[in-house]
């Protein structure tokens, strides 16, 4: 079989598979004997269906792992704007902390998350009971991937769901985080030698491959003193605690995961590190494991990345438009006082006619290139990338629909909100909530919060389509967790190295003659974790880099975020589940 067009079409297996440990949440063993037997579709299909989870809204969608990870996070805050984004308080509640067993976001997401799971046990039976040529690369990728799943489901919840889908009538068993993650690392080692190393079988970096299994199990062990002790009331993580296996310890065999990555040569640091984000970014140097997307008539990607954080009245077409939701907390913005001369803080685009777009309100016009779509050839405008603040220019609609044009040209204009027109589209760093313990903000407030633009706006299919491959693990943030393990070795030099390397690999615009970024002197744990931010923001990394830095339960009051207690750290079983499944036990502090 040829595995490319069948990964491509991304072909579901079966619509049975939406139906356990998702939608109804329904764990049942009897539904669950239903998928794992009766269903006898092929092995690749099989497989198609779980890599088909990642970019099912859960690592893609703005209330998928983005609203898990970073908007609990000192980075992100989707707040109320006016009339939008009330929805119960579901969102504020993630940055409030006043979350609960009930809150949709986390449902959703538990189903999101666990149904990959079930597909990866579905591919593994059908892998098994089939007869393809590629039998044992495909069973490695199907473990490979129940192992991310199962991870990420562990990191968020605490407990996992499994069942042997090899032995007919075993009982589902509620995996503990602190017991599997050992077992976890134990199954992702075994399969190694089974997986295909990157570009070999015909695979990319949309598939599980030797590379992906090195990024995961550092993520892993990098972990691991977490996930074994997560309610310390003091973060004193025991982070040189023996591995799993062999006579290193954690933070040994993070340093030898990462450096099978840094030192293969398969991998570059982009010069340009917005490129790792930009449409049609398939081939970016830096990307090991990533969400394959493509505008198709089955899924259309998803824009949410980018188009979340615009507000409404940005269009990079006529027909394409930000939602004015998420927004950078006053937190992460200081963190770049004296910064901005990052390459990572921010990016001018320049036109192919040397035009560039300033945003400085010295603009007048941009030349009107165009994209195609759903058929119909539009203008498409350019907006900067990285972290907006200020007064933000662009393209205004005529009364038509149409971009206001000038001399063949789209006309730049200062912006105003779209849903409160008195109000310019002035990003300020402050939040300023009337209540400081209340994310919300009035119709005439709706401008607050720099925005991340980080990934590129993909114009091509209306709203919220795009060609974005997702990043899952990249080179850069292999570095970060090379030098994260060396600090807690106490080897400064080698963690300081890892991380000018990242500075000073990316460099400016040509408007600022290309300047690389500049390098630090020294380094400590509160310099590194800034660093961190600085590499991996809005990537869907933050909130376990910030327990792990002992960082997550201190307030931040200034984006309505209080002190927690530790039991914070983990997210409660739903309460959806809990009523219909007695396996699992409802976590510490929220019964």
């Amino acid at each position: 079989m040829k595995l490319r067009t069948i990964f491509n079409n991304k072909i579901i297996i079966a619509a049975c598979l939406t139906v356990v440990l998702a939608g109804c949440t329904n764990l049942d063993e009897d539904v669950l004997d239903e998928v794992l037997v009766g269903e006898t579709s092929s092995s690749t299909n099989a497989l198609a269906a779980v890599y088909d989870r990642l970019g099912e809204d859960t690592f893609t969608n703005a209330g998928g792992m983005l609203a898990m990870q970073e908007h609990t996070s000192d980075v992100s805050i989707l707040p109320t704007r006016g009339s939008d984004w009330g929805d119960g308080g579901k969102w504020r509640a993630m940055h409030e902390f006043t979350w609960a067993p009930d809150n949709a976001v986390i449902t959703d997401n538990f189903n999101r998350i666990t149904d990959g799971i079930t597909r990866s046990l579905v591919a593994i039976k059908a892998i098994t009971d089939g007869n393809d040529d590629q039998k044992e690369l495909l069973l490695a990728e199907a473990k490979g991937m129940l192992a991310f799943y199962t991870y990420h489901t562990l990191d968020l919840y605490g407990q996992a769901p499994y069942r042997d889908p090899l032995v007919a009538g075993a009982p589902i068993q509620m995996l503990q985080a602190g017991d599997a993650i050992d077992d976890l690392i134990l199954d992702v080692e075994a399969i190694i030698p089974q997986l295909a190393d990157l570009g070999q079988q015909r695979t990319h970096n949309g598939r599980f491959t030797k590379q992906a299994a090195y990024a995961l199990l550092s993520t892993m062990y990098l972990n691991r003193a977490v996930f074994k002790d997560r309610y310390n009331e003091t973060s004193s993580f025991n982070f040189n605690e023996a591995a799993v296996s062999g006579t290193d310890t954690d933070m040994d065999r993070v340093i030898y995961y990462t450096s099978l990555l840094i030192d293969s040569g398969r991998f570059t640091l982009a010069s340009n590190y917005f490129s790792n984000f930009d449409i049609n970014n398939s081939g970016a140097p830096e990307l090991i494991f990533a969400i394959t997307q493509k505008i198709d008539n089955q899924h259309n990607g998803s824009n949410d990345l980018a188009y979340n954080s615009m507000e409404r009245n940005q269009r990079c077409s006529p027909t394409n438009r930000g939602t004015n939701a998420s927004c950078l907390t006053p937190e992460f913005y200081a963190s770049w006082e004296g910064h901005h001369n990052d390459p990572r803080f921010s990016r001018k685009y320049q036109y192919a006619d040397g035009t560039w777009f300033m945003n400085d309100g010295t603009d007048v016009s941009v030349p009107a290139v165009t994209a195609t779509i759903s058929g119909v050839t539009q203008p498409w405008f350019h907006f900067n990338r990285g972290i907006q603040v200020g007064q933000q220019y662009g393209p205004r609609l005529t009364p038509s629909g149409a971009f206001e044009m000038v001399d063949g040209r789209i006309k730049v204009s200062s912006l105003v909100c779209e849903k409160s027109a008195t109000t310019p589209m002035d990003f300020t760093p402050d939040l300023n909530f009337d209540n400081p313990t209340q994310a919300v903000f009035a119709q005439n407030q709706i401008n607050r919060g720099t925005r991340c633009f980080k990934f590129e706006f993909d114009p091509q299919a209306g709203n919220g389509a795009s060609n974005v491959d997702i990043p899952l693990y990249r080179l850069g943030g292999i570095y970060t967790m090379r030098a994260e393990a060396y600090l807690r070795k106490g080897d400064n030099g080698a963690a300081l190295a890892d991380v000018n390397i990242l500075r000073t690999s990316r460099t400016r615009e040509s408007l600022y003659a290309n300047a690389p970024g500049v390098a630090l002197p020294t380094i400590d744990m509160d310099i590194l974790f800034r660093e961190i931010g600085f590499e991996m923001y809005w990537e869907m990394w933050r909130r376990p880099q910030m327990v792990r830095f002992g960082k997550f339960d201190a307030a931040r009051m200034t984006s309505a975020k209080p002190a927690s207690q530790p039991f914070r750290r983990v997210f409660p079983i739903p309460q959806q589940v809990m009523d219909v499944n007695r396996g699992f036990t409802q976590n510490r502090g929220y019964n």
